[in-house]
């Protein structure tokens, strides 16, 4: 029989565990912002090298270098060779220019995921059907893949701002401007100049490469590892539980142009050197622009730091 006693009694057992399940969360979350704000802080001057590379900006001389097969080559700098060009332009603090954007984009998408994860929870989506059969694995697959796209997708269109923000920071090193600096200024200079759309150049190439690469990622290693990989193979568990990571690594190369696509849009017409003639043309959208580092052989630029050759199309013009 169900007594006032009793209800309260159930109540507050159910309270308790929410209220510890909250706290643990709370406190992952937090350790989560702080690890990643530091991964971000030391991965930084990786990514400022690459973008300028992404941009086009290169500002020291190529060398001359032979391959594997006795051909002559140039030979673009390598990321230590740019990055103690901008320490010998900026001090060792210029390698952390654009930083900032860069934490608090990655504490917002943390606190993003953590809160779609509480609307959405993750078992509903995976607990399709207890069969062990192909289609319900299938089915399984698509599911939890489409939860991941919606976290990817809230997530990036909301730290997408911030990457901007990021962006341009780090494209002033191209002309030296001071126009983008404190994080609050910054935000005012883009939406007093370009609106709200200015926070979000650039957006749509970048989810719909983040979801491509989901999307091929998760099929393709579940189709090897149900078809490919035999299950009487002694290593049939280690196998199954790398192929996600290989995966990740092959399709990342095919949905690169989206990120390079994305980061050229953020700084394209804003007001710096590096996004105007003639450094850069001015695209109307970002299909145009990847009609043009297409057209010029450029749509892995930036992907690679070492061992960069000069574009053919670049030496051609150099040996006329």
């Amino acid at each position: 029989m169900v007594t006032p006693e009793n209800l309260s009694g159930e109540t507050g057992a159910q309270r308790e565990p929410k209220f510890d399940r909250d706290a643990s969360t709370t406190a992952v979350d937090t350790a989560i912002v702080l690890l990643g704000a530091g991964v971000t802080a030391i991965t930084h001057p990786l990514l400022y090298v690459k973008l300028l590379i992404q941009i086009g900006h290169e500002p020291l001389t190529p060398t001359v270098g032979t391959t594997m097969f006795g051909r002559k080559v140039l030979y673009l700098p390598g990321f230590f060779s740019y990055a103690q060009h901008i320490i010998r332009v900026d001090g060792k603090r210029g390698l952390f220019r654009g930083l900032s954007p860069r934490i608090m984009s990655s504490a917002i998408s943390t606190m993003v995921r953590s809160k779609v994860k509480q609307t959405i929870p993750a078992e509903e989506v995976e607990n399709v059907s207890d069969r062990d059969d192909l289609n319900t694995s299938l089915r399984k697959v698509v599911k939890e893949t489409s939860h991941e796209m919606v976290i990817q997708c809230l997530s990036r269109i909301a730290t997408h701002p911030f990457h901007v923000i990021s962006v341009r920071c780090m494209a002033q090193f191209v002309g030296r401007e001071i126009k983008y600096r404190g994080l609050f200024s910054c935000i005012a200079n883009i939406f007093k100049e370009e609106g709200i759309g200015g926070f979000f150049v650039g957006v749509v190439p970048h989810v719909l490469g983040e979801v491509i690469f989901l999307w091929c990622c998760n099929l393709l290693a579940h189709f090897i590892n149900t078809y490919a990989v035999d299950n009487n193979f002694s290593q049939a568990p280690a196998v199954r539980s790398y192929t996600k990571f290989v995966m990740g690594i092959a399709v990342s190369v095919l949905t690169y142009p989206f990120m390079l696509v994305a980061d050229l849009m953020a700084v394209n017409n804003c007001g710096l050197v590096a996004g105007v003639p003639p450094n850069s043309p001015i695209f109307k959208s970002w299909v145009r622009c990847w009609a043009h580092l297409s057209h010029e052989g450029h749509l892995f630029r930036g992907s690679s730091f070492f061992f960069r050759r000069v574009p053919v199309k670049a030496m051609a013009l150099t040996e006329e």
